[in-house]
């Protein structure tokens, strides 16, 4: 082995690996599943584990190199994708889909503002309510840096057949209503 070069953890090899996670079967009975099945979803699991992790180094990278907050960028993402829809945003828009308070946005916009990263003007329907806006140069900056390389993940999507995209789809549905935290207990502060 070179220098520098170091062998593989056997651990971290096998974190996605449901026989090594649960060797008594405590959590998932596989007693019905061939092992090849097993292998190939320890497989699917560490793939969707590597995806995360490439999601979040790229979330850290923009972040840093817009000098803003996974908060303000969700902010900017939204903004952007009003003004191509041609849809005015209030502050009220933007509370709910970031989930957040109206104190909270208001803060929000006061930095973004201060940043030079959007504007707020009169409603043009309701002179009671303020419009923002993303600054052209905050939204190009963004499209040509994280929008450029969120890009990337259309050309795997479109190397799908249809049939393929839908079972994709479906899984990802299955696997996101199987993780939800709607009815658990622990989740909730409930006693365990």
């Amino acid at each position: 082995m070179a220098a520098g070069e170091t062998e593989p953890d056997p651990v971290s090899e096998s974190l996605y690996e449901v026989d090594a996670t649960d060797p008594l079967q405590r959590l998932v009975d596989r007693s019905e599943v061939p092992s090849e099945d097993v292998a190939q979803i320890g497989r699917l699991m560490r793939a969707l584990s590597d995806l995360r992790t490439a999601e979040q180094r790229l979330s850290e990278a923009s972040q840093q190199y817009m000098k803003l907050s996974q908060l303000d960028m969700g902010a900017i993402h939204y903004l952007i994708v009003a003004e191509n829809r041609g849809a005015t945003v209030t502050p009220g828009m933007l509370a709910a889909s970031l989930e957040i308070s109206a104190a909270s946005t208001t803060k929000l916009l006061n930095r973004l503002e201060q940043g030079g990263h959007v504007t707020r003007e009169v409603h043009p329907a309701d002179r009671r309510a303020f419009a923002v806006r993303v600054t052209p140069e905050t939204a190009e900056a963004a499209m040509e840096t994280v929008g450029r390389q969120q890009a990337k993940r259309f050309h795997s999507a479109a190397a799908l057949s249809a049939r393929e995209r839908e079972v994709v789809i479906g899984f990802l549905q299955d696997m996101t209503q199987q993780l939800s935290l709607d009815d658990v207990a622990w989740a909730k502060g409930e006693g365990a």
